[in-house]
């Protein structure tokens, strides 16, 4: 998992077409059952849920268009659109659950995350980052 007490940012641009209701409905429904599986999914995580489907309900995205995810190192992911390759300035929703903002980076980015490439791209762009600090990123830990 890839969590720590520092803001994240995520940009996942879309290639196809897609509605909100498509996107929010398959995290929705990795995050509940992989929470199920591992008996942590309470009234809070429901909530959450909701409150992560009806703020993509009536969204659509046409190729180009961006979602824009912000998760505080405290654990609040906010949710934010763009049509074009602008950042607004603030986000459309703020959702208070530490476990479906790490999930939602977990989806993008995780072992079993929704695109290879994005991961390439974050490797790719970290490697030379950790050289710079004399940190070999083939073994971390040195």
């Amino acid at each position: 998992m890839y969590v720590g007490d520092f803001e994240k940012f995520v940009r996942v641009t879309m290639i196809l077409p897609l509605t909100g209701q498509q996107y929010s409905e398959k995290v929705s429904e990795n995050c509940v059952a992989i929470w199920k599986s591992l008996g942590i999914y309470t009234d809070a995580e429901a909530k959450a849920i909701e409150q992560f489907i009806e703020v993509f309900k009536d969204e659509n995205f046409p190729p180009g268009s961006s979602i824009l995810f912000t998760i505080s190192g405290q654990g609040s992911l906010t949710i934010g659109f763009s049509k074009d390759s602008s950042v607004p300035e603030g986000g459309k929703a703020v959702i208070e659950n530490k476990l479906l903002a790490n999930s939602v980076l977990e989806s993008i980015i995780g072992k079993n995350g929704v695109s290879p490439v994005a991961k390439e791209s974050l490797a790719s762009r970290l490697s030379p980052l950790f050289n710079d600090c004399g940190v070999d990123s083939e073994n971390p830990q040195s």
